[in-house]
């Protein structure tokens, strides 16, 4: 499920491209909703990645975790900044649904992650030191 490089990390590719796309979809509004709006949804996207792959770098497994559940909570605040954006007017209702399904299937597997991570630790035999 997880190989040397982040990139080879699914939820890391799909939460980094999610906030792409979220970026030019902003980078096309104008200045107040870009300054207001936008800003917070751009950082709050770009943090879903970002924690992923700091918690990728850490040493210890709980701190993979930890990061992944300040993860997961900018995803939820994503979530937040999203329905803002369409109930304001600046995404149709097209476009919203095509992204909250995104965001909906990164959670879900966001959530597959937090579970497996420590587990190679543990089911290692003779490792009864590292359980938890």
């Amino acid at each position: 499920m997880m190989g040397n490089r982040i990139e080879d990390l699914e939820i890391y590719t799909l939460s980094d491209n999610f906030s792409n796309k979220i970026w030019f979809l902003v980078s096309e509004w104008d200045y107040f909703a870009k300054d207001t709006v936008g800003k917070q949804i751009v950082r709050s996207a770009d943090s879903i990645s970002a924690n992923i792959a700091e918690g990728f770098g850490r040493f210890h497994y709980k701190e993979n975790k930890n990061f992944c559940y300040f993860s997961r909570g900018s995803l939820i605040e994503t979530k937040g900044w999203l329905n803002k954006s369409r109930v304001r007017g600046l995404i149709g209702e097209d476009k919203y649904q095509e992204l909250l399904k995104e965001l909906e299937t990164i959670h879900h597997k966001l959530n597959i992650y937090i579970k497996y991570i420590g587990k190679k630790i543990i089911e290692q035999p003779g490792n009864d030191s590292m359980t938890q």
